[in-house]
C-alpha cells in the first residue's frame, strides 16, 4: 500500500506558488522580535497588499481555506503537536467574523473557539494565566481565543483598578508591573512551544473612523442591533490610551517562537485573507504528516483487504 504521507503537499513547493504567496502576503504584517512599535505609524489599517478588492482577493482566501482544512486533517491525525491561535482587537475589528470565515471549511472536532469575558470570582482566586493555561489546545486541535491573556495588559492596563479584583499582594503592584507581565507571558509562550505547541497571534488593527463607521452600522441596521453595547462607547473614550498599550505588546512580546502579525482590519475581505493566510503559514512550517503504518501494520490492512474482496 502506497504510503499517504504527503499527498498533500501539492499545495506548497513550485516557485511562485501559494506558499511563495502566502510568505510574501504576510511578511510585512510580521512585527521582528526586538523592534519597538508605535501605532497607527507603523501599520497601516487600510493596507491590502497587491490586491485591489474583494473579488481579487476570493480566490486567495478560498485557496487558504481549503488548505487550512487540509492541513487541520493532518493535525489531528498526527496527534503529536498543536496550534494556538491568539486573536485581538478593538471593539468592531471584526474578530467574529474572521473566525467564522477563516475556520469554515474546517472539521468542528478538531477546533475549539474559547472567548474571554470578565473573570469569574474561581478565576480571580488564581494567578492571571490560569483562566487560559487550561483552555489551551490538546495534542492534535487548533483553539481560537477570542481575547485572550493579552487582556492583562491591555484593558486591565488601560484601567489598572481592575487590578484590585485580582487581589495581588502589595509587593507585586510595583511600576514594573506590566514589565513583568511581559516577561511571564513570554516564557508561557515560550514553554508551549518547546513542548510541541504553535502559537500564531494576529492583532486586528481598525483605524478609528472605520470603528466609529461599524459603531453606527450596528445603531442603524436593526439586525445588528444585538451588536451593539454602551461599553462599545465608553471604551472607545480610550483610543489613545489602548493605542500605546498595543504598542507596547507588540514591542515587548513579539518573540522568536511566537510572533505577532498585525492585520490590516478597516477592509474585512483582506483581513480575513490575512489571517487565513498566515494561521496557514504557521502550518506549513510545522508540515503535520498523517501517519505511515509500519510492516505489522501493512500485512495486517492487506489481509483486511483481502477478507472484504473475498465477500
Amino acid at each position: 500500500m502506497p504510503s499517504k504521507q504527503r499527498d498533500s503537499r501539492h499545495h506548497s513547493d513550485a516557485p511562485g506558488g501559494p506558499v511563495d504567496r502566502i510568505a510574501e502576503l504576510i511578511a510585512p504584517l510580521r512585527v521582528r522580535p526586538g523592534t519597538k512599535v508605535r501605532l497607527p505609524r507603523d501599520f497601516d489599517p487600510g493596507h491590502t497588499g497587491d490586491l485591489v478588492n474583494k473579488r481579487a482577493g476570493a480566490e486567495l482566501l478560498q485557496r487558504g481555506v481549503a488548505m487550512l482544512a487540509d492541513y487541520q486533517a493532518r493535525l489531528a491525525a498526527e496527534h503529536r503537536r498543536g496550534l494556538l491561535v491568539v486573536l485581538q482587537a478593538l471593539d468592531a475589528a471584526g474578530k467574529d467574523s474572521t473566525i467564522r470565515h477563516v475556520m469554515s471549511g474546517v472539521n468542528p472536532q478538531g477546533v475549539r473557539v474559547h472567548s474571554f469575558k470578565v473573570p469569574s470570582a474561581e478565576e480571580l482566586d488564581h494567578d492571571y494565566l490560569w483562566r487560559y493555561a487550561w483552555r489551551l489546545p490538546a495534542r492534535g486541535e487548533i483553539a481560537i481565543f477570542n481575547r485572550s491573556h493579552y487582556e492583562e495588559v491591555l484593558v486591565v492596563r488601560v484601567h489598572p483598578a481592575l487590578l484590585d479584583n485580582e487581589k495581588l499582594p502589595p509587593s507585586v503592584r510595583t511600576r514594573d508591573i506590566w514589565g513583568h507581565r511581559f516577561r511571564a507571558i513570554n516564557e508561557f509562550e515560550r514553554h508551549l512551544s518547546e513542548t510541541g505547541f504553535r502559537i500564531v497571534k494576529l492583532f486586528l488593527n481598525v483605524s478609528k473612523d472605520e470603528q466609529r463607521k461599524r459603531l453606527l452600522q450596528r445603531i442603524d441596521r436593526p439586525e445588528k442591533n444585538w451588536k451593539f453595547s454602551a461599553a462599545d462607547l465608553q471604551e472607545r473614550q480610550f483610543w489613545d490610551d489602548y493605542q500605546q498599550a498595543y504598542s507596547d505588546m507588540l514591542s515587548n512580546t513579539s518573540t522568536e517562537w511566537a510572533p505577532w502579525y498585525v492585520i490590516p482590519a478597516d477592509h474585512k475581505w483582506f483581513a480575513r485573507i490575512a489571517a487565513a493566510a498566515t494561521i496557514v503559514h504557521a502550518l506549513m512550517e510545522l508540515d503535520p504528516q498523517f501517519p505511515s503504518p509500519d510492516p505489522q501494520a501493512r500485512r495486517e490492512l492487506a489481509q483486511f483487504r483481502r477478507a472484504l474482496e473475498e465477500e
